[in-house]
């Protein structure tokens, strides 16, 4: 059955990631799909890493009928100097050629965790700038994520700071809802952002309240992750949508969720999870704080 979640309301912009599945791309996009997802977010090996041939996996890709939310990920460019920079900046044409050619609008890119880099915040915007420059012809935009293990940026209100400082058009933050509740970064931040420079947001959930070191925070988003609404911060997550929308944002939402355990089930299976957090935040998160007009127009006909 192909029952689509764009037919319920609100739910159209919320996407899956395919690091979320095990298996192979194609049956990646397949349950997607049958999800009722209308929108994925790739990562680069799912692409380079077809056993036909990139080539294959692009038209793979096309084929599936899905709009590509993205891809992932950039990691450790800014703050890099003299043969790690220029090495970086080969990864980083090379991964933006890619993006383009999936049709995807947005590159994600992790602030730095490598000791290699300077902390110097002007010479990380001036990379920023730089990579934000490469991806212009190619139309492609750069969502700038903190990594809530970053060195020198750990939570989005540094992002955001950074972004403002490397200042191109098509440079914008991509937030990341496990980093900021791993951080304990107050939901009250997202009211300072700039709606239209928000880029990408990608929601995620776990199972604990507290992870108090750094490798435990890594151990959780690499292998620990479950869908919003699976975990013990619903709450935090309903109130990242609503605070979102009422900012003004319109954009994608995706479900980024590393999970060591839904490797281990049917794409099926995973993808039908992550059908209910769409449901749960569009069709009652949201439609229940910012009620659709087709709603209203019910409930009044309901009541008159």
């Amino acid at each position: 059955m192909n029952s689509s979640i764009h037919d319920g309301g609100n739910t159209s912009d919320f996407g899956i990631d395919t690091i979320s599945f095990g298996g192979p791309l194609g049956a990646k996009l397949k349950a997607a799909r049958e999800a009722g997802f209308t929108q994925v977010m790739l990562g680069a090996r799912d692409v380079v890493g077809h056993p036909d041939g990139y080539e294959a996996a692009v038209e793979e890709v096309r084929a599936s009928g899905l709009r590509v939310t993205g891809m992932q990920v950039m990691r450790d460019f800014e703050g890099l100097s003299g043969h790690l920079h220029d090495y970086k900046v080969d990864v980083a044409k090379s991964m933006l050629e890619v993006t383009a050619a999936v049709g995807a609008k947005v590159l994600l890119v992790c602030s730095s965790t490598s000791t290699h880099a300077s902390t110097d915040l002007d010479a990380m915007a001036r990379d920023l700038r730089k990579l934000a420059m490469l991806a212009v012809p190619l139309g492609v935009n750069v969502a700038y994520e903190a990594l809530s293990w970053g060195r020198t940026v750990n939570v989005f209100p540094q992002a955001w700071d950074l972004v403002l400082r490397a200042d191109m058009f098509n440079l914008g933050i991509g937030l990341d809802s496990f980093h900021a509740f791993a951080a304990k970064t107050p939901a009250e931040e997202i009211d300072q952002l700039d709606p239209d420079k928000i880029f990408l947001v990608q929601l995620a959930d776990f199972m604990w309240q507290e992870i108090p070191s750094v490798e435990e925070r890594i151990t959780t988003a690499r292998h620990f992750r479950v869908f919003p609404g699976e975990g013990v911060h619903s709450a935090q997550v309903a109130d990242w949508v609503t605070r979102l929308h009422a900012l003004g944002y319109r954009g994608d939402y995706s479900f980024e969720v590393f999970n060591d355990d839904y490797q281990q089930m049917p794409a099926r299976a995973v993808a039908a999870r992550a059908r209910k957090s769409a449901l749960w935040l569009g069709e009652e998160v949201l439609q229940r704080s910012v009620p659709l007009p087709n709603a209203m127009t019910l409930r009044r006909r309901a009541g008159a």
